[in-house]
């Protein structure tokens, strides 16, 4: 075992602080990497504070992890002492199941390993996440990163990023396309980032009008409000997609009015009660509404390289780790433009 540096919530009321971690020594087939940057994700909030339940206490947060390689085991040959590597949001997988053998670990069907507050495959070893100096992954789970682009900007490609991908590549999003992008925050900003790159006709829908300026530099075309009864009327019929990033209580049904005949609304956002969601909103239309989660390693490698082949990085405000209390209260706020990303230096100092 090694002790590295890290922070962590002791207690779903307390804050984040130091806290020492003992990581496993490189196995044959196990890659070692220095932590550079790592990405702030709400779900980090959401179970640091327990809000969802099931958090295993002390918690380490971060799965968006870029770094570079320090140790390999013998039996590694796809990474190398110095290699730019990123790790997501998930380290392990069954590696036998339909899903696994079909590049879709994030569906394992004996449950996939999460970076963080998740058993590995052993069923008893509780992973740590990347609010630490250093991290231990299985080579598999370790994604080439291209030096091209700035570390700290690609961090929360491997979160939000392949979250938005993953839906817009299954949907075959085209060049014309129309998509809609519900909410303009972490994942918002990537979705319009990335399908405007495919050619889609970007539109993003939001409450807030102040967003709108930020939507068209980001590369939406349009910006519509979705406050008033006679603009959503006004938009009934219009988009072939819509990506909905909102974890806030809305009503799908009236977003579902939106597609048209055979459309799809996929759900990235994970509101805290059950929404209502109508027959007639459906079946008038054939349309579809379905759930995505992040992308299996293969898509995951896809999308960052597709990302540094079109100059695509998150838009980020870097932090030293002992700020990362006030950046919870900040990313709950909306009050970054549009992801923290803790410059790891910060801890080891």
């Amino acid at each position: 075992m090694t002790t590295v540096k890290a922070y962590a919530a002791e207690q779903a009321d307390k804050p984040m602080a130091p806290f020492n971690l003992d990581r496993r020594e490189p196995g044959a087939s196990d890659v070692e990497i220095e932590i550079l940057y790592c990405g702030v994700c709400h779900s980090d909030i959401h179970t640091a504070r327990n809000e969802w339940g099931g958090t295993m206490y002390p918690v380490v947060p971060g799965h968006e992890i870029v770094g570079k390689v320090s140790r390999v085991g013998a039996s590694v040959t796809h990474h190398k002492v110095g290699d730019t590597v990123g790790v997501g949001c998930f380290v392990d997988s069954c590696g036998h199941c339909g899903n696994c053998k079909d590049d879709l670990e994030q569906y394992c069907e004996n449950g996939h390993s999460q970076t963080y507050n998740s058993f590995l495959q052993d069923k008893k070893t509780i992973a740590y996440g990347g609010y630490s100096t250093h991290i231990v992954v299985t080579e598999k789970f370790v994604l080439k990163i291209s030096d091209k682009l700035p570390l700290e900007a690609v961090a929360p490609l491997l979160c939000a990023g392949i979250t938005t991908y993953s839906p817009l590549k299954h949907w075959n999003v085209k060049k014309g396309d129309k998509v809609a992008v519900v909410g303009l925050g972490g994942l918002g900003h990537m979705a319009v980032k990335i399908a405007a790159s495919m050619g889609a006709d970007v539109t993003v829908l939001s409450r807030s009008p102040g967003k709108a300026k930020d939507a068209s530099e980001l590369g939406a075309h349009h910006f519509e409000l979705t406050t008033g009864k006679e603009n959503m009327k006004k938009m009934a019929g219009s988009f072939n997609l819509i990506i909905d990033t909102v974890s806030a209580k809305h009503d799908y049904n009236e977003y579902l009015a939106l597609l048209k005949t055979n459309g799809v609304m996929v759900l990235l956002g994970v509101p805290p009660e059950p929404e209502t969601v109508h027959a007639a909103s459906l079946i008038f239309g054939r349309r579809s509404l379905v759930g995505s989660l992040v992308g299996g390693i293969k898509e995951t490698q896809e999308m960052l390289d597709y990302c540094a082949e079109h100059n695509i990085v998150s838009d980020v405000e870097v932090i030293n780790i002992d700020q990362i209390n006030e950046a919870f209260e900040r990313t709950i706020q909306g009050d970054v433009h549009y992801r923290f990303v803790i410059d790891m230096a910060s801890l080891k100092n």
